[in-house]
């Protein structure tokens, strides 16, 4: 699949790291250093902007390696990209740790995942199919 891209960082586009890689890292586009404090979030810019087709959306989601080794992720994870979207992506990042944390430009802060969604219409109903679990929600199975 193709989809257009306007990149105004001058970093990599998006890229996958690994061959069967289902994200693909993308980056901060920031003039100077952002620094986070513990619990602090920011807006952090990509200077990217894309043209999904209907049906796709991009999921923003955190990096592994971000969020174990120094706690950072995304307030809203998965964030989406909706497919009528043209403007800027950004990154919501927050810092969970206990100390400071820096972003730097061209730092991989996030990956984006596309991926086909379906748009559904309502039918109300009086009752609905039932299964073994039923209404059992939160905890519903034990430990």
């Amino acid at each position: 699949m193709k989809i257009n891209i306007i990149n105004t960082s001058g970093l990599p586009l998006p890229q996958y790291e690994t061959e069967h890689a289902a994200g693909m890292d993308i980056r901060a586009f920031v003039q100077e250093a952002l620094l986070l404090k513990p619990l602090q979030r920011a807006l952090v810019p990509t200077g990217l902007q894309i043209e999904l087709p209907a049906g796709y959306e991009a999921q923003i989601r955190p990096r592994s390696g971000l969020a174990y080794k120094h706690g950072i992720s995304i307030v809203n994870a998965p964030g989406t990209i909706d497919a009528d979207y043209r403007g800027e992506i950004k990154v919501l990042l927050v810092n969970l740790s206990d100390t400071d944390f820096v972003v730097n430009n061209g730092d991989r802060i996030a990956q984006m995942v596309i991926a086909k969604h379906e748009t559904i219409v309502w039918e109300n109903a009086d009752s609905l199919t039932e299964t073994l679990r039923g209404a059992g929600g939160y905890g519903h199975t034990g430990k």
